[in-house]
């Protein structure tokens, strides 16, 4: 990937959108169609690559700081 280029990719089971050379993620989508699409939009947009990470869904979406659910 080049520096710019937008990748969808699911992160503790919600997808997200990863722009190469940014340590920020976007933020999350409600579905992977939702992600794929904001993806899309802003690769085209910023006249960029875009791709998707495929993940087998968890049915789970967990919080880093709090991975337990307590």
């Amino acid at each position: 990937m080049a520096h710019g280029d937008i990748e969808t990719l699911s992160k503790n089971g919600q997808w997200v959108n990863r722009v190469e050379g940014e340590e920020q993620l976007s933020q999350g989508y409600a579905s992977k169609e939702e992600a794929v699409e904001e993806g899309r939009r802003r690769a085209a947009e910023n006249g960029t690559r875009h791709s998707v990470r495929e993940a087998a869904p968890t049915g789970v979406v967990t919080d880093e700081q709090n991975p337990d659910g307590a």
